[in-house]
């Protein structure tokens, strides 16, 4: 292997680099060479849960490309205000007849638009009015009904906020306000990530120390939460005693990527399993820190291995598969 990988993506049992201009390595980990070059600094990538399409970007600026298949369809661009501060706010997903769809803030960094991915039309064309919100690190839910943004304010301080994706496309004013969560949804600190775990729920992780003492109803520094959207409210708050870093959903576990990578029980916050010698970078929110990247790692489609990037391999670890009841089948190991 040559340079680190800046993306990862799962294409059957291979895995490729579209950052990288289509580098692949096979389950035998021999590598193919780029296929092209982009010619530009981009550093990260989003993929369509279809695999059709895909956009590659600055994390920390302000181009990307949106691919379908090896196609170039389109340049992107988002505000250059603050662009160097916070991550790149993009996502890929499917709306519920079917229709795959770009979420990105191409104009404004407050400012969510919709958009066809096939044809570039704008779904979401009609008056706005945003707030003052840094949308970043968006995320479809699995139905396309929902739209998750976990970005922040002007304190710096980090939120998290989902709006109703099917209502968007109908009065876009939708994407502008509060979303479909309270005024005051019970987090007592400030965002640090946030993933879809189904169409219902999703976990949020806070930063800052645990506090000890009384329990309340609000999700505290230092605890990992799962909101409930039917219940509307949340329906697991556990206190961890490190920091949780990049969120990958994974049934009702979740991948914490920080300083190593770690499988986490949603309902208990309990560490299921961990992976020391699998080095990633202690990244945690998405705005601030920019000598620190974001981990780039990918989950097979069916759960079973994560790749981690590391700075002269790639990292291939089967993940741990438990029953109903919670209990290991098999040990988790690292290849």
């Amino acid at each position: 292997m040559t340079d680190e990988a800046q993306s990862l993506v799962w294409d059957g049992d291979d895995l490729v680099d579209l950052v990288g201009g289509g580098r692949r390595w096979g389950p035998d980990g021999v590598e193919q060479p780029a296929s092209f070059v982009h010619g530009y600094p981009f550093d990260r990538s989003v993929v369509s849960s279809s695999g059709r399409y895909s956009v590659v970007y600055a994390e920390r600026g302000t181009k990307a490309l949106l691919f379908d298949g090896d196609q170039l369809v389109r340049e992107l661009n988002r505000s250059y205000y603050q662009a160097d501060v916070f991550d790149y706010p993009v996502a890929l997903g499917a709306l519920q007849d079917g229709r795959e769809v770009l979420v990105h803030c191409p104009d404004e960094y407050n400012v969510l638009e919709i958009e066809d991915a096939e044809s570039g039309e704008w779904l979401t064309d009609g008056e706005r009015q945003p707030k003052d919100v840094f949308h970043s690190r968006l995320a479809v839910s699995p139905g396309g009904t929902h739209l998750l943004s976990a970005g922040w304010v002007w304190h710096p301080y980090g939120v998290v906020e989902v709006f109703d994706l099917t209502g968007a496309l109908t009065d876009p004013a939708l994407l502008d306000g509060r979303g479909v969560l309270p005024a005051d949804p019970g987090i007592a600190a400030e965002v640090a990530s946030a993933c879809w775990l189904d169409d219902d729920r999703l976990a949020v992780a806070t930063g800052g120390e645990p506090r000890d003492g009384e329990e309340t109803p609000d999700l505290g520094p230092g605890e990992l939460g799962v909101w409930s959207l039917s219940a509307g409210g949340w329906i697991h708050r556990s206190k961890v005693d490190f920091c949780i870093g990049t969120l990958i959903a994974r049934g009702d576990t979740v991948v914490s990527l920080y300083g190593h990578p770690r499988l986490i029980d949603v309902t208990t916050g309990a560490v299921v399993a961990e992976w020391p010698t699998v080095k990633v970078p202690q990244r945690d929110g998405s705005y601030g820190v920019t000598h620190i990247p974001t981990p780039v790692a990918a989950l097979h489609p069916d759960g079973t291995r994560l790749a981690v990037a590391q700075p002269d391999t790639i990292a291939v670890i089967t993940l741990p598969e438990f029953t109903a009841a919670g209990k290991r089948v098999y040990p988790p190991i690292a290849e």
